[in-house]
């Protein structure tokens, strides 16, 4: 039993490193991609757009919105999980932190590697923030809410989502750019890479200590290990092209 527990406790301890770490650094990669000044993601936009409109850093702003966007759980019904209410204040406070220390850059041939950087860094946040498996962000639980009472498919809903917070962002001053679409081509198949490698392991359920009666092979293999499907297990892989967020 004291197995059990210190390999659930390791199991755990690892899930919340794992969150924290790809939180901070989508904020961190996030604010690489205002610093390239070649185009931010889409949600991005909007933030920028409204930090320009109201003198807010963008980090706040992205916490602001973030705050909005989970009260629009409440009427959907939405359950959310602890990644769910950091990523609402982790993600704005490392981007604003991360402007700090990272000054502006001068030169096409110095933005390009600095906004690829912040592509490939967000997709490695991405997986890591996922795979963790503490529930989705604030933008993403949004959209699948309104997949759920829309009956609209996923890939339609953030479409418009998107779509919508592009259009409002740069219409308030909010960046577009080759890095706006680079983004959109890259991030889905990187986060589909990064979480295979950030997977985690399923936590021991049961062990047998030197007072517990072994078990007969084909009953263990019954009850506690169901045959998994051909292929790797699935860990909540988003549809292809649907970056999920720490949003």
């Amino acid at each position: 039993m004291s197995r059990t527990t210190a390999r659930s406790t390791t199991h755990l301890t690892r899930r919340l490193v794992q969150l924290y770490a790809g939180l901070t650094l989508y904020g961190a990669s996030s604010a690489l991609l205002v610093r390239a000044e070649l185009g931010l993601e889409p949600w991005g936009v909007l933030h920028q757009g409204l930090a320009e409109l109201t003198g807010i850093s963008i980090g706040v702003v992205s916490i602001i919105v973030g705050a909005i966007v989970l009260l629009l759980w409440i009427p959907m019904r939405q359950r959310p999980g602890l990644g769910t209410v950091s990523n609402v204040f982790v993600v704005g406070l490392a981007m604003d932190g991360t402007l700090a220390l990272v000054g502006e850059v001068d030169g096409l041939g110095a933005r390009i590697p600095v906004m690829v950087l912040g592509i490939v860094l967000n997709g490695v946040a991405t997986g890591l923030y996922i795979a963790a498996r503490f529930g989705p962000g604030p933008r993403d639980g949004l959209m699948t809410g309104l997949n759920r009472v829309t009956g609209r498919s996923i890939r339609l809903v953030r479409t418009a989502i998107e779509v919508a917070v592009v259009v409002t962002g740069f219409l308030l001053g909010g960046s577009l750019g080759a890095g706006t679409v680079l983004y959109a081509l890259a991030i889905g198949p990187l986060a589909q890479l990064f979480l295979r490698v950030f997977q985690l392991p399923a936590p021991a359920t049961t062990t047998t200590g030197p007072s517990a009666p072994a078990l007969p092979t084909s009953t263990t293999t019954t009850a506690a290990t169901p045959t998994p499907p051909a292929g790797p297990a699935p860990v909540a892989t988003p549809p292809s092209g649907q970056a999920i967020l720490p949003q």
